[in-house]
């Protein structure tokens, strides 16, 4: 697909604040491209630069081949959804809907006929008549969607639409908006800082922080090869360990000297050199955990370990566990469980280990992101009383 909404070394500054810094960012036709990161990371100044509520300082923005930079948000053919829905108290849904068309002065008869169509996709024909204060905090956000699609605009731009919901009310919003995306086929902007949204709704996800992109990749590009810590913290947990590469016998697989443990093997995706410092990431899940010592088995790294805390979720188990002197988290999932298995417990001796396809090297690390990695009371994979 051909790049649609293009940005081209945009930079915003408000006062002594870097907002967005020389971004430049390419998102296709029909997509659904999220803007991820914590809050203060530029991603809603990003938005309201393409909707036309903000100009750049510098750089350029462009729809669909043509230079939009300095257009009034009325002559962008983009539609915003807020996180409040700004719905009109006053009129009935049915009349919300068809504001934008109403008020570009459209046939009756098409109005009637478009308002219709929308109501059957958000599936609310039957509370056409009812005014916002009667609808559900769901419904209020399908009525904001529905307005800004009649309009048929080329772009969608949602600045944390489903904020307000309460869990359950999100989970199935997220499914909805995503059928509704697959229904219309327009190219959607969705800004949010919540992970578990941008990666279950995403084409592609734009990682930011500081008002720079850290990554743009597909949800499993983000999270199974992130290419800094910042990402590997802040999409989902991790262990860090610190160490150096000893070599890298075939390219393939390095060899790692990590203080305390054995060698470690890792799969050399960066094709980092022997000698370089370097932070190994391994997330909780791709961690087996096991009271015995399991068959030996080639690229596989084994370590001992003392059980400190476990917490039994359902779908899974939570361990943390001392190995080496760092602190680790493991995510056993629950796939079959079996209530007669002895469970381990605080304190048992046991055995965890992963396969060296699944931790990933990262040549930096910013003391920054440490803060992401909130695992009580130490930190994942630091040593443990700075040993």
């Amino acid at each position: 697909m051909p790049e649609f909404l293009e940005f081209r070394g945009v930079s915003k500054r408000f006062g002594t604040i870097q907002a967005v810094a020389d971004i430049s960012l390419e998102i296709k036709k029909g997509e659904f491209f999220s803007l991820l990161g914590p809050s203060g990371c530029g991603k809603t100044t990003m938005l309201r630069i393409a909707a036309g509520f903000e100009e750049p300082d510098a750089g350029r923005v462009f729809l669909d081949g043509r230079d939009i930079t300095g257009f009034p948000p009325n002559e962008r053919k983009v539609n915003t959804i807020f996180q409040s829905y700004a719905l009109f108290p006053h009129m009935t849904v049915r009349d919300n809907i068809a504001f934008g068309l109403a008020i570009a002065k459209r046939p009756k008869s098409e109005i009637r006929a478009e308002v219709e169509k929308m109501l059957r996709l958000i599936q609310m024909t039957d509370q056409a008549e009812k005014k916002p204060d009667l609808l559900s905090g769901g419904q209020k956000q399908r009525v904001a969607v529905a307005r800004a699609l009649i309009n048929k605009p080329d772009v969608l731009l949602l600045d944390e639409p489903l904020a307000a919901l309460d869990l359950k009310l999100r989970q199935r919003m997220l499914i909805e908006l995503d059928l509704i995306h697959d229904e219309v086929g327009i190219t959607f902007l969705y800004v949010t800082h919540d992970q578990a949204e941008a990666m279950s709704l995403s084409d592609r996800i734009a990682v930011m922080d500081s008002g720079r992109i850290e990554q743009v990749g597909t949800p499993a590009e983000i999270y199974e090869s992130p290419r800094t810590s910042f990402v590997a913290a802040f999409i989902g947990d991790t262990n860090f360990l610190e160490g150096r590469v000893l070599d890298c016998p075939d390219r393939e697989y390095c060899r790692l000297a990590i203080a305390g443990m054995p060698e470690i093997l890792c799969f050399n995706d960066k094709l980092i050199r022997p000698g370089q410092p370097i932070y190994l990431s391994i997330r909780p899940e791709k961690v087996h955990i096991s009271r015995e010592r399991p068959e030996e088995k080639p690229q596989r790294n084994y370590l001992p370990a003392v059980v400190e805390d476990v917490i039994y979720l359902g779908s899974n188990t939570k361990y943390w566990v001392r190995a080496a002197g760092y602190r680790i988290q493991v995510v056993r999932q629950h796939a079959r469980y079996f209530l007669d298995e002895k469970p381990l417990r605080w304190k048992d001796d046991a055995w965890i280990w992963w396969h060296a396809d699944d931790g990933f090297m990262l040549e930096h690390f910013r003391k920054a992101d440490e803060g992401l990695l909130a695992v009580p009371p130490q930190k994942v994979g630091e040593p443990l009383n700075g040993k």
